[in-house]
């Protein structure tokens, strides 16, 4: 028995969690105890502030509320509120962290939206989901299913204050065409953590957009995966964080098919003391995944002192008969040449930094593609910039 080996199996005698070496043995269940409770150490959780989670990490948040779900959709979709033995649910996905199986074992309704086979919804459909209130805790479900050859808009919009867990399906049919925007719009005492889970058809196409802009702590998990060839997602996010914040994205995407096509783009500003932002891109193309292309993108802007970004992006290619693949990540302060350029030319110091910070996000704005929502993204970056004086 080599060294290695002698220590993996000491390990196991001493019932420590020996982390995977590949995310292709990233382990899943719907049980909580089949978790251990995080210390905040693991790689998983290392980021993540574990006294401000408030018990959501070590099963001693039992629910106190619930959050309430309202919609305003297109008169084409489904909205349905079902129980938890309803079959449909947990198609897209299964939890890989313990919060993400608490929330799925303490939920006691779920809402499905169904976007009917071969129907192109007329209007964006939002649905606002509103936390259970200060100091109580609440766990949620919501499932989006997109049918065949089915094309819509949907925002799902995070509002109000308190603790919430929840788990949210996308699942997408063959050949159907989808643009999905999950929005943390907390107030600044909200906890949330959210697994969200991606299942794309054969030759179905998502656009799943992450905006995060307030609560104490936000993390949230989207993971990609593709049931059969010719699946396209583009993962987008935008965030911005002031003083005492965190805000963490944990992106993965599991290439298991061929012919596949995944684009990821997430941008962050920070600013304030203690503001702190965790991003984390997983990329993993299996041997069977042939011709996939792959690129993922994360940049981030420090507009003051006092402000940290984390950003790790990861990519595990087990074939060679790719079509592509790369990453990129970069974080910087704000660049004062640029704002000396800018003054230069006769525009007053608070106007250029808005310039600055509108053209470090206008690339992701651009692709959002729902009007009220990027009309609320400038008007909430606007009101960021307003708070320091900008």
């Amino acid at each position: 028995m080599s060294v290695t080996e002698n220590n993996v199996s000491e390990a196991m005698r001493e019932g420590v969690v020996i982390p995977a070496t590949s995310r292709a043995e990233r382990f899943t269940s719907y049980d909580v105890e089949a978790f251990e409770v995080p210390g905040g150490r693991e790689e998983n959780w290392r980021f993540t502030p574990m006294k401000r989670l408030r018990g959501l990490h070590d099963g001693s948040a039992a629910a106190s509320g619930s959050a309430t779900v309202d919609a305003d959709a297109a008169p084409e979709l489904k909205i349905e509120t079902v129980g938890r033995d309803d079959e449909r649910l947990g198609a897209a996905g299964v939890p890989s962290d313990r919060i993400a199986a608490q929330a799925y074992s303490s939920f006691t309704e779920a809402t499905v939206i169904t976007v009917p086979k071969e129907t192109k919804t007329s209007k964006p459909s939002t649905v606002k989901i509103t936390g259970p209130g200060e100091g109580k805790v609440a766990y949620g479900h919501v499932q989006v299913r997109a049918e065949q050859f089915s094309e819509a808009v949907i925002v799902l919009d995070h509002v109000g204050s308190g603790t919430y867990a929840d788990n949210v399906e996308f699942v997408i049919g063959d050949s159907a065409n989808v643009t999905v925007v999950s929005v943390q719009d907390w107030a600044d005492d909200a906890v949330h953590v959210s697994e969200q889970h991606l299942k794309l058809g054969r030759d179905a196409s998502l656009k799943h957009i992450v905006i995060t802009l307030g609560g104490d702590l936000v993390r949230v998990s989207p993971t990609a995966t593709f049931a059969d060839k010719g699946g396209d997602v583009e993962m987008l996010g935008l965030y911005f964080a002031d003083s005492g914040q965190h805000q963490e994205h944990r992106l993965f995407v599991d290439h298991a098919v061929p012919n596949c096509k995944s684009r990821v783009m997430y941008k962050g500003a920070l600013q304030g003391d203690d503001a702190h932002t965790v991003w984390v891109g997983d990329v993993l193309i299996r041997a069977a995944a042939e011709a996939t292309d792959t690129y993922e993108l994360n940049r981030n802007l420090v507009l003051t002192p006092g402000a940290r970004a984390d950003s790790i992006p990861n990519l595990e290619i087990e074939t060679g008969e790719i079509e592509g693949a790369g990453h990129a990540s970069a974080t910087g302060r704000f660049d004062d040449e640029q704002l000396f350029y800018l003054q230069s030319r006769g525009i007053g110091e608070d106007a250029a930094r808005r310039l600055v910070v509108r053209g470090f996000f206008h690339e992701i704005l651009v692709k959002i593609g729902v009007p009220e929502v990027r009309e609320r993204l400038e008007a909430a970056i606007e009101a960021e910039l307003e708070a320091v004086g900008a």
